[in-house]
């Protein structure tokens, strides 16, 4: 069975960079056919997709967030990690990773999340 679990820092100061790993188990991330990703939720708002990495290290991020963010990977300790610059109080929100089908687009396995709030 694939494990996604997220970690990080729970608070991040404005204008900071927030970081986020994810371990993942039971699976590994250079298996072919999937990407993994990491999508948010504000309070009170719909989810958000932050970007992914695909097996092979490719990364994508959606343009409006291109600048701020990056996906980067630890093959031996099979993880994938999130970096957002810059942050402001709008990027509080519950942060998942997940992994997705390549061919489907489907999510078949998914973190429980961690709660990220920005703030002084």
């Amino acid at each position: 069975q694939v494990l996604l679990r997220e970690s990080g820092p729970g608070l991040v100061k404005p204008s900071q960079t927030l970081s986020l790993t994810c371990t993942v188990s039971g699976g590994s991330i250079t298996t072919n056919g999937y990407y993994w990703s990491w999508i948010r939720q504000p309070p009170g708002k719909g989810l958000e997709c932050l970007g992914y990495i695909g097996s092979s290290g490719t990364t994508v991020y959606p343009p409006a967030l291109k600048s701020r963010t990056s996906i980067s990977r630890d093959t031996c300790k099979n993880q994938f990690t999130l970096q957002l610059r810059a942050v402001t109080p709008g990027n509080t929100a519950l942060y998942y990773c997940e992994r997705v089908n390549s061919t489907s687009w489907r999510v078949d396995h998914w973190g429980q999340g961690t709660q990220v709030t920005v703030s002084s």
